[in-house]
């Protein structure tokens, strides 16, 4: 299932993401360079209550927002060149109280989280995003947030 989305729409999935999300949710944000991954992890840290700006982490890798309804770390692993380089980040920590939004998930390998939604944006260049996901139970009911 796909759906096709302008930077509007992707901005109202991530508000409707921000209200299902919970502790222990990772979310997989894939697609190419500016395909829209920062845009959509922006739109869900606004809707969770973020004032300010949100940097792109992809030269810090994380960038962590403690004080949100549901505390989440936003990552960016693109720069990564094995999953063994992410085993300092401990991302694993921020599950217990928080979220993960995951850029570059693909550098995880096999390490990735099997209970994650995975979301992939394509289309990058263009006004329009196609959107595809693959949601595990653990997001039913509460993913296609359409």
């Amino acid at each position: 299932m796909a759906l096709t989305l302008d930077e509007a729409g992707l901005r109202d999935i991530g508000a409707r993401l921000a209200s299902t999300l919970r502790a222990g949710d990772v979310i997989a944000l894939s697609g190419d360079l500016g395909a829209g991954k920062t845009t959509l992890a922006r739109a869900i840290l606004e809707a969770l209550g973020h004032r300010g700006e949100v940097p792109s982490p992809t030269f810090t890798l994380v960038q962590t927002y403690p004080d949100l309804a549901v505390p989440v770390a936003h990552a960016d692993l693109y720069r990564l060149e094995s999953a063994a380089e992410a085993e300092p980040l401990a991302l694993d920590d921020w599950l217990l109280d928080g979220a993960l939004l995951l850029e570059w998930p693909e550098r995880l390998g096999n390490m990735i989280w099997p209970e994650r939604l995975w979301l992939r944006l394509d289309g990058a260049g263009g006004p329009d995003r196609r959107l595809t996901w693959d949601a595990p139970p653990a997001w039913e009911g509460r993913w296609p947030a359409v």
